[in-house]
Order: C-alpha cells, then structure tokens, then sequence
C-alpha cells in the first residue's frame, strides 16, 4: 500500500473520529450541563451549556433551514475540489478532514435538535464546541495548503 492511497483510508476514518468525539462531548454536555448551566472551571474558562440556533457568534438565530443548506452546499464543494488538490499536499487534504468532521457534527445537529449543542466557554468568546475547534483549525490548514500550492505552481511556471 502506497504512502497516499494509505491517505485516502485515514482520512475518512478522521473524519468519523472526529464526528464520534463532537457527538460524545455533546451529549455529555447535554446531560451534565444542561442542569446546571455552567461550571468554573478555571477564571476564564467556564463549561457552559447553549443551545445555538444561529452559526458563529450568534449570527442568523434562527436560519437553520439556511445553515442546513449552507453546511451541505459547503461539503459538497470542498469534496469536488478535493480532487483537483495536488495529492502531496497534506494541509489541505488534512483540512477537509478537520472541517468535514466538524461540519458533519454540528450539521447533525441542526438536522436532529434544531441546534447546535456549544460548551466551551472562555468568557471573551462565543461559546462554542469540538466541531467548532475543528473547523476553525481545518479552515486556516486549507488556506494554508491551498495558498503553499499557488506558491508551488507559481514557482514552476515561472
């Protein structure tokens, strides 16, 4: 087995791990959270239960049809570029995996709550989750790859 076709194995296994740790922090969120709302756990982090109907920092409360949509539209056009990506280039494969993971979890909520289940709590930030976390890190790992192979082909062209 070649060192990409391994790639192409992993990264849907990611991707699943990454769903199974979003869900498992959910639901024990949901259920030692939920009752009572929030706990220190040190002076700027809190765990805090929220039931967010919006996307990033509260924004569209209550467009969850369009978040749907959105979130399906988004994963559709990231897997059909996927392949146009040079197969070496492990930071945006290994993107997708962190924003499809995440996207995957938080698109389950949506369909099955009506919302996403958000807990970590900095205080100076939006509460959010693991889903969260992994799309932000998988975003700046796309760009990041997508921009060092506009390098790299602008290197060969020139």
């Amino acid at each position: 087995m070649t060192r990409t076709s391994a790639h192409r194995f992993l990264q849907p296994a990611l991707v699943s791990a990454i769903f199974c740790a979003d869900r498992w922090t959910k639901v024990w969120a949901e259920g030692s959270l939920a009752p009572v709302r929030s706990i220190r756990v040190l002076p700027f982090f809190h765990l805090t239960y929220v039931q967010n109907t919006g996307a990033a920092w509260g924004m569209m409360q209550g467009r969850n049809a369009f978040l749907i949509g959105f979130s399906v539209l988004l994963l559709a056009a990231l897997l059909f570029l996927k392949r146009r990506w040079p197969k070496t280039n492990f930071w945006s494969h290994y993107g997708l995996v962190l924003v499809a993971g995440g996207a995957l979890g938080n698109l389950y909520d949506r369909i099955v709550f009506g919302y996403v289940i958000d807990f970590l709590d900095f205080l100076v930030w939006p509460v959010f989750n693991v889903a969260d976390s992994c799309i932000t890190v998988g975003a700046c790992c796309l760009a990041w790859g997508l921009h060092r192979a506009e390098k790299e082909e602008a290197r060969l062209e020139g």
